[in-house]
């Protein structure tokens, strides 16, 4: 990024400088640096103000999963607009659009569901999650089940609730979070998180049994739920490896303790499958659904429930006269109607098989060109969704001290390379619009080895 400063005051970097905030940005350097504005976009490319292209290999923010320009998604905002702008769900209201949106989440879910809430972000279907899971187990007679587990480096959002579950100090420190009884356990990275000489299956043996002795310590009496993504996206795109899911379900139905999949990054199609949950063999009791759910044309998220949990929650509030958890904009007719046709197009374009064939292009690409890099320790993922890890050296591997800012270094240069990623630390996540193609592809591919070949070339590298 130039960091000149914008030289005419009225333009917009200096206007964004004087008046927007940035999340995950340094707010100091950024009045130094301002931002770059970023105008159009098409397929999977994006442009910026001075008209230069970039491949978008981030998805924005994982979230535009079909891409810039779908006039389908466009056509369906426009026509709902005109037709119905607004309506609430409260006192017994309903409306059109989500009533077929939820009947087609329901429809398509990976594991039984009963029913459905929406929300309007990831953050917001997480907290809704949490507080779901406390309001459930006072209904069934135990209040005391009211602490949440998560895993180190995950994130589940910026709400209150949802920062608390998220477990990255940036989303803490100075926040006074995370709130009591949120609590967390071992990331399941075999690359970072392995002893000496520990073996995959031993490193999950272990974690699980540490689960399991954190779970007694605190009282399995005393535990809500526990949260967790299929794939671990911004914690850097970790895949838990074999066996560890199907062991922590098995603890937590021992102890019974609810199971939320967190799905915001993961669902229609990006792991290959149309739910993470289906590709990582999970049953969860909630799913957390955003991001892709209207491929982020307009805010929505969802949060599906099953029988156990609605039946539960509709018979207290008929105990308590109300169910006391409403949001203005819950399922907002113009949002839901734009995910309804995002998932006709994500049916209609077989997106998830797509993905599952397009998974070796990507993953096989990468590991052909950087697998042999003396910096690159590791290349991992699922469906479109990669991590690249990068290390100071292979052999023996020994990582970089955060101060040396190799990972950032990468995502600046791929950027001048005309390719946006995100560093995650010393990881480059890639998550790009599933309509990606193979060509496409290579391009990504390619820029980013020159970044990474550009980056380990520089001075004290």
């Amino acid at each position: 990024m130039d960091t000149d400063l914008p030289s005419l005051p009225n333009s917009l970097e200096a206007r964004d400088r004087r008046s927007l905030v940035h999340g995950l940005t340094d707010l100091a350097r950024h009045l130094e640096i301002g931002p770059k504005i970023i105008e159009s976009g098409r397929g999977v490319w994006v442009s910026d103000g001075e008209g230069r292209t970039y491949l978008e290999g981030m998805s924005g923010l994982w979230c535009i999963s079909l891409g810039y320009g779908q006039e389908r998604l466009i056509a369906a905002c426009e026509a709902q607009m005109r037709k119905l702008a607004y309506y609430h769900l409260t006192n017994h209201k309903g409306h059109p659009a989500p009533i077929e949106l939820a009947e087609k989440l329901l429809e398509i879910a990976p594991v039984p569901m009963s029913h459905v809430w929406f929300a309007n972000s990831g953050s917001e279907s997480a907290d809704c999650a949490a507080r779901l899971c406390w309001y459930y187990w006072n209904a069934v007679g135990q209040p005391q089940k009211r602490k949440f587990l998560a895993h180190d480096r995950a994130y589940h959002g910026n709400t209150i609730a949802a920062a608390s579950l998220t477990g990255t100090s940036y989303a803490h420190e100075g926040f006074n979070l995370p709130l009591d009884g949120f609590l967390h356990v071992a990331t399941p990275h075999y690359l970072t998180g392995a002893q000496p000489d520990e073996t995959e299956e031993q490193f999950v043996a272990r974690l699980l049994a540490e689960l399991e002795a954190r779970i007694l310590a605190e009282g399995p009496e005393t535990i809500a739920a526990f949260f967790t993504e299929p794939v671990m996206a911004a914690g850097g795109v970790i895949v838990p490896p074999e066996g560890y899911f199907d062991g922590l379900q098995r603890l937590l139905n021992k102890h019974d303790i609810l199971l939320v999949a967190d799905e915001v990054v993961t669902a229609f199609g990006r792991t290959g499958e149309m739910f993470g949950t289906t590709r990582m063999g999970l049953e969860p009791d909630l799913i957390v659904l955003a991001k892709g759910l209207t491929s982020a044309y307009i805010p929505m998220s969802a949060l599906m429930m099953n029988a156990r949990i609605f039946d539960a929650i509709s018979a207290y509030s008929g105990r308590l006269g109300i169910f006391g958890l409403t949001m203005t904009y819950s399922g907002h007719p113009v949002a839901a109607a734009v995910a309804r046709e995002a998932i006709a197009l994500y049916e209609e374009l077989a997106i998830p098989e797509r993905t599952k064939a397009l998974e070796p292009v990507l993953l096989g690409g990468l590991r052909d060109r950087l697998g042999g890099h003396p910096n690159v320790g590791d290349i991992r993922g699922t469906g479109l969704l990669a991590g690249v890890q990068l290390v100071a050296r292979r052999d023996p591997l020994t990582l970089f001290d955060a101060s040396a800012r190799f990972g950032p270094r990468v995502a600046a240069l791929a950027e001048d390379n005309g390719l946006i990623v995100r560093a995650i630390g010393d990881t480059i996540a890639i998550c790009p619009p599933l309509v990606i193609d193979e060509a496409e592809i290579a391009q990504l591919v390619d820029r980013l080895a020159r970044a990474i070949e550009a980056a380990a070339a520089e001075p004290g590298a």
